[in-house]
C-alpha cells in the first residue's frame, strides 16, 4: 500500500481521553510478539471486510428482487459483516489496552508510546519488520532508527515519564 493518510491516527493520545501508558524500550520489545499477533488479526479482519462489504452492497441494492438462496446469502453476509466488525473492534481495543496505537491501519503500522526529550513519541513497528528498530513523534511520517545508546530498563512508567 502507499501509506495513505485516511487510516492514520497521529494524535491518538488526545483521542483516547485517558492518560497514556509510556513504555521504555525493553518493555516495548517484550510486548512486540503480542502486538504482532494483534496486528495480524486487525489486518485479517480488514481484508475479510474488504471482500464482504462489496458483496453486501450488491445484495442490498437488489434486495427486492432476490430469490430465496440470494436472500439467505444476504442475511448470512450481514451477520458475517457484523461479526467481523466486532472482532476488528476487539482487536483494536486490545491493542489500545496495551497502550498501542494503530498509526496506519492500511499497512498495520503500530506505535508504542514513549517519551523522547520530554515529548510524547512512539516506538514504531510495522508488519515485515523483525524487531522494534524505529521511533517517531506523533503526526510525523519520518521514522528514525532507535539509537543504540537508549537503555532497556525494566521500568514501565504510567506517569508520562520514562
Amino acid at each position: 500500500m502507499s501509506g495513505s493518510t485516511e487510516h492514520r491516527a497521529p494524535d491518538a493520545f488526545e483521542v483516547t481521553g485517558r492518560k497514556p501508558v509510556v513504555l521504555n524500550l525493553g518493555t516495548a520489545r517484550r510486548m512486540l510478539a503480542l502486538v504482532q499477533r494483534i496486528v495480524d488479526d486487525v489486518l485479517n479482519h480488514q481484508q475479510r471486510l474488504s471482500h464482504l462489504l462489496p458483496e453486501q452492497e450488491r445484495l442490498d441494492r437488489s434486495r427486492h428482487k432476490l430469490d430465496w438462496p440470494n436472500r439467505q446469502r444476504r442475511y448470512h453476509v450481514q451477520e458475517e459483516v457484523t461479526a467481523v466488525e466486532g472482532h476488528l473492534r476487539q482487536a483494536t481495543e486490545e491493542l489500545q489496552g496495551l497502550g498501542g496505537v494503530l498509526i496506519d491501519a492500511g499497512i498495520g503500522q503500530v506505535g508504542l508510546p514513549t517519551v523522547v526529550n520530554g515529548r510524547l513519541a512512539f516506538f514504531s513497528w510495522k508488519p515485515g519488520e523483525t524487531g522494534l528498530r524505529y521511533w517517531h513523534f506523533p503526526g510525523e511520517n519520518l521514522r528514525r532508527p532507535i539509537p543504540s545508546s537508549w537503555k532497556e530498563s525494566d521500568e514501565i512508567s504510567l506517569s508520562g515519564k520514562a
